[in-house]
């Protein structure tokens, strides 16, 4: 899961709100085409916390079969440990091949209760889980130590931005412990999370603009940033390489994902919502977001679209 953009695919819906399988089917096979490291269906981007328990079933069997095992299928759960195990059974029976255990609902808890509900969780599943720690879901590296004894857990995805406290995490961590760069717009933060050990990312770009996505790992990958090993030469070939990734790196920065935070801090919800819109002027079959989400206003509308050909020409491809 650390050779490639990590994907997570929006939901498909109608008009009326109901789901959109074929629409989500067609969406899916299109973002594994493009190589990604893993698929994450049915997480935040693609709306879990608007999923019934038959359309959870659905998303994720689509994506189970479209991966076909050429990848990792990760499929949300969430809501507290009881519900979470419902959903778990569900993507166990799916096919897919772990879970991203997204945070509890609503109230805040004590570090115990954090590690209390991965217990619980991995207790009811045979599925590899990773914690996902953001909103009011933040370990300790105490707290991260007894996460990582837990049977069936095996990484941690991280929403907070708190490099001090990642930091300490990673280093808290056994060897083999994952860790994901799980910050909204990750790319904006992913230089900082290499440096601490974590370059692997999420990538909601990557739902509506894989050219773009891509072309922005591979330029971290050749400023040495991905965590990739393998052999690009020898060392003068990757000091070019690593020049001219520095290079597309600030240019995508400054002129697409910037302005895209800017424009996605504009109104609560964004992070999902322009996701869709911009699949939507891409011709995708993502249909709208649901309630208590709210599709951009026509203002919004049109600087996603001169933001979106903006980024696209950037890397040589077209709305």
């Amino acid at each position: 899961m650390t050779q490639g953009v990590l994907s997570f695919p929006l939901t498909s819906f109608h008009d009326d709100g109901s789901l959109d399988p074929d629409g989500f089917r067609t969406h899916v096979a299109e973002r594994i085409a493009t190589a990604p490291g893993a698929v994450f269906p049915a997480c935040g981007t693609g709306e879990f916390f608007s999923l019934d328990e038959d359309e959870y079933r659905q998303v994720v069997t689509i994506a189970v079969e479209e991966a076909g095992g050429r990848l990792p299928v990760v499929a949300g759960v969430g809501y507290g440990w009881a519900q979470a195990a419902r959903f778990a059974r569900i993507a166990e029976e799916a096919g897919a091949d772990a879970l991203l255990v997204l945070p509890h609902y609503l109230v805040a808890a004590p570090q115990d209760g954090l590690v209390a509900q991965l217990e619980q969780l991995a207790a009811r599943t045979r599925l590899p889980l990773i914690a996902y720690q953001r909103g009011q879901v933040a370990f300790t590296a105490a707290s991260l130590r007894r996460v990582a004894a837990i049977p069936g857990v095996i990484g941690l995805k991280d929403g907070h931005s708190d490099l001090d406290r990642l930091q300490r995490l990673t280093l808290a961590a056994p060897d083999g412990f994952l860790f994901f760069n799980g910050a909204a717009t990750a790319e904006i933060q992913a230089r900082a999370y290499a440096t601490v050990g974590v370059p692997a990312y999420s990538s909601a770009v990557h739902a509506f603009a894989p050219e773009i996505a891509n072309a922005f790992f591979t330029a971290l990958r050749d400023r040495g940033d991905t965590g990739d090993t393998g052999d690009r030469g020898d060392r003068g070939d990757r000091g070019d390489r690593g020049d001219r990734g520095d290079k597309t790196v600030d240019r995508l920065l400054r002129d697409f994902y910037v302005p895209l935070v800017e424009l996605r801090d504009r109104v609560p919800g964004y992070a999902v919502s322009l996701v869709k819109a911009a699949a939507r002027l891409r011709g995708l079959p993502v249909g709208p977001v649901r309630a208590p989400l709210t599709d951009p206003s026509p203002t919004d509308l049109a600087d996603l679209r001169t933001l979106l050909n903006t980024g696209l020409d950037l890397v040589g491809a077209a709305l």
